[in-house]
């Protein structure tokens, strides 16, 4: 592996990784939200968190520099107040990731909770259980399969992202040269078709790994639970 290809790497990993940490927290707040909330405008919520899985990546990206760049709304208060920038810093790159792999983190632990027994959440309420007890010890633990897909899902598409990480967080070499863009970056050149494949199979064997850690950590929930 060359330092180019390995430094895409660690880059895309960190990516997922990061975008991954911030999109969980988010993702079971809107879950639970969706799977037991009643109110008004509820399709909107639903539509807006699945967005990002119908417009084109390079739209959310624009979308995000309009907000997060330096001189829009967000952006400009982050830079004023704590000096953050998201964009064109690998920190943006994160949050575009994490903006394009919410849907798919989202719709899995929805469908987990809705599909959690009522009544052992209202037996766990009745000997006590505070409500974030019953959350953490009896809902959570249920839902986990579809926290782990989603995981798994979110990681991946992140780890994949190219569109909205290419406009937001654009194409500088150990900072925001991620895998994909890495990939698009070397087909440019005359000679770059080698190299380009060789970021392929790391993209797919990554991808894979994943896919195969997930299962093995399904599998041992499932088993737990049978047990």
């Amino acid at each position: 592996m060359s330092p180019f290809e390995a430094e895409a790497l660690w880059l895309s990993l960190k990516v997922a990784a990061a975008s991954l940490v911030g999109v969980i927290p988010v993702s079971l707040g809107l879950a639970l939200l969706l799977a037991r909330g009643r109110f008004p405008g509820k399709w909107l919520v639903e539509a807006l968190v699945n967005l990002p899985l119908v417009l084109p990546p390079v739209v959310t990206g624009l979308a995000l520099l309009i907000v997060f760049g330096v001189r829009g709304p967000v952006g400009s208060w982050l830079h004023d107040v704590f000096g953050v920038t998201l964009a064109f810093h690998w920190t943006g790159a994160a949050l575009a990731a994490g903006v394009m792999a919410l849907p798919l983190v989202v719709r899995p632990l929805r469908l987990s909770l809705e599909a959690v027994d009522r009544r052992l959440e209202e037996a766990a309420a009745t000997l006590g259980a505070p409500p974030l007890q019953v959350l953490t010890r009896v809902t959570l633990p249920l839902a986990a399969p579809g926290l782990v897909a989603g995981a798994v899902l979110g990681f991946a598409r992140a780890f994949g992202e190219f569109g909205a990480t290419v406009t937001f967080a654009g194409s500088i070499p150990g900072e925001t040269q991620t895998l994909p863009v890495a990939i698009y970056t070397v087909l440019q050149r005359a000679d770059g078709e080698q190299a380009a494949l060789r970021l392929a199979l790391l993209s797919v064997l990554v991808s894979v790994g994943a896919l195969v850690i997930a299962e093995w950590i399904n599998r041992r929930a499932l088993s737990r639970r049978g047990a």
